[in-house]
């Protein structure tokens, strides 16, 4: 009989070829790796909650807000909310309060499971009101209706749980980061998260056995159905800047982490310190762009044959496309001359076309959209992973889905990413920047990702941030600049005249008319990656104003 289509279809087949394989290792409060599951344990013991929250009517199609550290009660329960059928809604625990909240109620949630702090915080701030099963992981019910202990103490013996889902029916709800706007619920789909898996597998060549260091708890979720063994960072995974290399590399170093997932940040980080990671052969870095610099400094310290991986993509479609290190370091010179940045080729079988910059909502497609061959414009992508829509947010959707009538019947959905970018004659795929932070002057519209790498060239910068003030069609285009540590006050009149004539050589460049500099860019919570060009372009506008007068 052919499995469910679901991503834990898998764990039951793991469990019976190598059950005794660990499935994943986790440090405790003190930072020691004590606690390990494997395989068989993984299955079991997520059925058992499956089956414990069956009785407290957690089933197929219940959505459930999961706030949990990641922990193994992590993943046994989003695993077993998976084997129910049930739905699990993430947000991201460090966003505004107001916009958690406003998550929480889009959701509608008619379950709530929880560290106690998140227990206590739903009672307080009456967090997903409507969310009447509450289920916390501490060792007491204190605001809570149940213990995940007893939960699972419940569903013990109950055997396999595995529900009959279908390829459409809704896996989960992922809400968006929000570093562009208020975040958004993306409705995952079972097929979705099958597709993701098996083009991950293809993409980056992996195959069962190795051992993975998921920075990004949402991504070890994945290894599972790939056969690895993640090993869970001691380290706060909202904050991946401020990650301790040091503990980073004693796990490294202790389980033989062959592969590793990291946002550009956390990348950064292992790539200051400087010391060599021998036993990784595959590092893959997504959520922004991986400045060309901390990819070659990264690479020189993995082995010769270890592929540094930036697949490129979004929550609501990955990947995407992908590149592999050595050829984003080649192309290094062209993103500093203003090309953008090169993200590599589609992920098959997606199909990555590009459409002319459109702020409104497009309802179909039409063979009339598609720009010219190397000309700048909105990415769309079309594929098995391209989600279809935002959960109880239809104006959102709109702007962002555009239906396809295919040839042979039905119709497909094509993602607009919201991104800008162009594809070059060898079908290679450059981005150049958020659509939303495009600035638009009286004769020009300039791309972040093609004014402020020519600026990053400075060895003063650490770096910059493309931002408009005034109205669109009208802005001024300003350049926010972050300096490296160590570079004194004083010379900051110097290199404002020496990125003046840097920008004089390059068309786009060259129409920066002011040069601020900031202490300390604000980026997005998830990555610690993403420039919030919004918030500098409000603190832009007040410096040029206070400065005026």
């Amino acid at each position: 009989m052919p499995e469910p289509c679901n991503i834990a279809a898998a764990l039951p087949r793991l469990a019976r070829e190598r059950g005794d394989q660990v499935a994943m290792h986790c440090p405790g409060r003190d930072g020691a790796y004590r606690s390990t599951l494997s395989y068989a344990q993984l299955d079991v013991r997520s059925d058992a909650i499956a089956a414990g929250l069956a009785h407290r009517g957690i089933v197929r199609g219940t959505r459930t807000v999961v706030m949990l550290r990641p922990t193994p009660e992590f993943f046994l329960t989003l695993f077993a909310l998976f084997k129910a059928g049930a739905v699990p809604v993430l947000v991201d625990p460090g966003i505004a309060k107001r916009a958690l909240r406003q998550c929480l109620d889009e959701a509608q949630p008619a379950a709530f499971i929880g560290i106690p702090l998140a227990m206590l915080a739903k009672a307080l701030l009456r967090w997903a009101p409507g969310a009447r099963t509450r289920i916390t992981t501490g060792a007491r019910a204190l605001f809570a209706d149940a213990t995940l202990a007893a939960v699972e103490r419940d569903g013990a013996g109950a055997g396999p749980q595995l529900a009959d889902t279908q390829p459409d029916d809704i896996a989960a709800i992922l809400f968006t980061s929000g570093s562009t706007g208020v975040p958004k619920g993306v409705v995952y789909r079972h097929r979705h998260f099958v597709a993701q898996a098996q083009m991950l597998r293809s993409a980056f060549g992996i195959e069962p056995g190795g051992v993975d260091l998921p920075t990004f708890p949402p991504f070890a979720l994945f290894d599972p159905a790939l056969g690895l063994t993640s090993v869970i960072p001691d380290m706060d995974p909202r904050r991946p800047a401020r990650a301790d290399p040091r503990k980073l590399l004693r796990a490294i170093e202790r389980f033989g982490v062959s592969q590793l997932f990291g946002s550009p940040a956390l990348v950064r980080v292992l790539a200051e310190h400087g010391q060599p990671l021998p036993t990784l052969r595959r590092v893959t870095s997504a959520g922004a762009p991986v400045p060309a610099d901390v990819v070659a400094r990264m690479r020189a310290l993995l082995p010769d044959d270890a592929r540094f991986w930036t697949p490129y993509g979004a929550t609501e479609c990955l990947p995407v496309a992908v590149i592999e290190g050595r050829e984003l370091v080649t192309l290094r010179a062209r993103t500093e001359q203003g090309a953008g940045t090169c993200v590599g080729l589609p992920v098959a079988p997606n199909q990555v076309r590009i459409i002319a910059i459109d702020d409104g909502a497009i309802a179909q497609w039409s063979d009339a959209l598609p720009v010219k061959p190397g000309q700048v414009g909105e990415i769309t992508v079309a594929g098995p992973t391209a989600t279809d829509a935002y959960f109880n947010r239809d104006a959102a959707t709109a702007l962002a889905k555009i239906r396809e009538p295919l040839p042979a019947g039905g119709e497909r959905i094509v993602h607009r990413m919201g991104d800008l970018g162009w594809i070059d004659a060898e079908g290679r795929l450059w981005f150049c920047g958020r659509k939303s932070q495009r600035v638009v002057t009286a004769d020009a519209t300039l791309c972040t990702e093609q004014v402020e790498p020519v600026f990053d060239t400075h060895p003063d910068v650490r770096r910059s941030a493309l931002v408009g003030v005034g109205a669109p069609g009208a802005q001024r285009p300003v350049l926010c600049v972050e300096l490296r540590k160590g570079v004194a006050r004083g010379a900051r009149a110097r290199i404002a005249d020496e990125l003046r004539l840097i920008g004089e050589g390059f068309v786009h460049a060259a129409k920066v008319e002011a040069f601020l500099f900031h202490p300390g860019f604000p980026v997005d919570i998830r990555h610690n990656a993403k420039i919030g060009r919004e918030q500098l372009a409000a603190w832009a506008s007040a410096q040029l104003r206070r400065s005026a007068r």
